[in-house]
């Protein structure tokens, strides 16, 4: 098997734990949409936000316990607990009698979303070629999209279906088998090579490496070379980076890589993806589509957006971060305005579902596609290749925690603003969407095939200008560029060998 090909499918195993965050962010609108949940639980909106937050309020505090865990006991360790704390938040969730039960399994299942969110890029970029980070790191959010895609159809088929607690109680059980397999199968696999370095195991950090990259042989020379400059970083780190999270506050270089891997995630938060994905529902329902149609038009949704991660997985590494990233949120920002638009002129009491409806439906399908080519897929990729080894966990964790805390706002307070303010709770998120796109046009540099080694050297270092553009930041462009060209050039090398 070609080195590529196994780093490939080693990513693709471990985004299994991506495939239980989608999962939730798909069945949940199912969920709380279902007549046999309405029943038995007569929850009201707040309590309904509750339900969808709990998961992400005790995901932020998984990502926040993941940054020590994965620096203390590995990467893979860390993705065993994670799976292992959300096969008990599941089950609790699939027997839940009372709401109060509801809400335990939801925060304890969050717990491990945490965790394995917040791991699984930092491992995944760890153990990929620069060539294929970005691809094998988007595989984050491709799977994420597995799971929406499969909790969408498993969604829409229990409520037509059902009639019972099975319209909720099943999909919400299925999402475990996943996890079944991750923590069963995940310590069959290559631990970080860079974790190891960095923990004194120089020897099966290089054989790790040798296994990853060259089938095994040690004596490879892009593997000397890649180990040499592990040894060599990971030697300066330890002298002159961070070694707690206050560091990553004082040091500049290290709090530049945190600002912009926090804005990022809360950026992501703020284009309304997560409103959609939660009450899809009660926000179909603001132009007169009914609870059955709203299930299955977010279920064919949720094939655009596997279509749409596809293809960013295939580009992003010739495409780049940077304009990708500002051309997604821009498209987001027209798509809101029309949606805005429509949700104001066509509410449900003008039966206008019919023109109307298909228009907004087509909108939030393209939405998605956008979205998911561009935003979604960068919010995992950018954070987990910014950072140097001794800071990755801690950074990454932080980053993470700021996604689930925008998304835990989101959750709680977009059923109870559309019941306040209907069509004008989604002009935030067509304003977000632009700022967002001039935000990341100043400050976002780009770091498409730039060595994780030379990271701090060449993007981040320590006098580079925060503003990306003009003449100030000319060199470091360039000397980003020239990282690329030189580690592609080794590639080729590297396959000649």
């Amino acid at each position: 098997m070609k080195p590529h090909t196994y780093q490939f499918l080693v990513g693709v195993f471990a985004s299994m734990g991506s495939v239980l965050y989608g999962y939730d962010l798909g069945v949940i609108a199912g969920v709380v949409g279902s007549t046999s949940y309405a029943a038995l639980f007569n929850a009201n909106s707040a309590q309904n936000g509750a339900v969808v937050s709990l998961f992400t309020g005790g995901a932020f505090f998984g990502a926040m316990f993941a940054g020590p865990a994965g620096d203390a006991f590995g990467r893979r360790l860390t993705i065993l607990l994670g799976a292992l704390l959300f096969l008990v938040g599941g089950a609790i969730q699939t027997a839940a009698q009372t709401l109060n039960y509801l809400y335990g399994g939801r925060a304890v299942a969050g717990l491990g979303v945490g965790f394995l969110t917040m791991i699984i890029p930092v491992y995944q970029s760890e153990i990929a070629h620069p060539s294929i980070r970005g691809r094998v790191t988007g595989l984050q959010q491709f799977m994420l999209g597995i799971g929406a895609f499969l909790a969408g159809w498993i969604s829409w088929g229990c409520f037509t279906s059902l009639g019972d607690a099975g319209q909720w109680r099943i999909p919400l059980g299925i999402q475990m088998l996943p996890a079944v397999a991750l923590a069963a199968l995940i310590l069959l696999f290559p631990e970080s090579p860079r974790w190891l370095v960095d923990h004194d195991r120089a020897d099966e950090g290089l054989a790790t490496l040798a296994r990853l990259h060259a089938g095994g042989d040690a004596a490879d020379a892009w593997v000397r070379a890649e180990f040499a400059a592990i040894q060599e970083t990971i030697r300066f780190e330890h002298e002159h980076e961070a070694k707690s999270y206050a560091e990553l506050f004082v040091n500049p270089s290290a709090f530049r890589r945190l600002f912009l891997a926090t804005a990022i995630q809360a950026a992501t938060q703020m284009t309304g993806v997560s409103a959609i994905q939660y009450f899809s529902v009660t926000i179909f329902a603001q132009i007169g589509i009914s609870a059955n149609d709203a299930l299955k038009y977010q279920a064919i949704n949720s094939i655009l957006a596997l279509i749409a991660q596809a293809f960013c997985m295939l580009l992003i590494d010739k495409f780049g971060r940077r304009p990708t990233i500002i051309a997604g949120n821009l498209v987001n920002c027209v798509m809101f305005v029309v949606a805005t638009v429509l949700l104001a002129k066509f509410p449900p009491d003008t039966n206008s579902g019919g023109t109307a409806g298909w228009g907004f439906i087509i909108v939030t399908w393209l939405y998605n596609i956008s979205f998911s080519f561009a935003c979604g897929p960068l919010s995992w990729i950018i954070p987990a290749e910014i950072f140097d080894t001794h800071t990755r966990s801690k950074g990454v964790s932080l980053a993470t925690m700021t996604s689930f805390a925008f998304n835990t706002l989101i959750g709680q307070i977009t059923s109870i603003a559309v019941d306040a303010v209907g069509w004008r709770f989604f002009i935030l998120f067509a304003v977000c969407n632009a700022s967002n796109a001039l935000f990341f046009y100043l400050v976002l540099p780009e770091t498409k095939r730039v060595p994780l080694e030379q990271m701090s050297t060449v993007v981040f270092a320590r006098d580079a200008p925060w503003i990306v553009v003009g003449k100030r930041s000319e060199a470091y462009r360039a000397a980003a560029a020239a990282a690329e060209v030189e580690k592609v050039e080794l590639d080729v090398k590297h396959d000649e060998v």
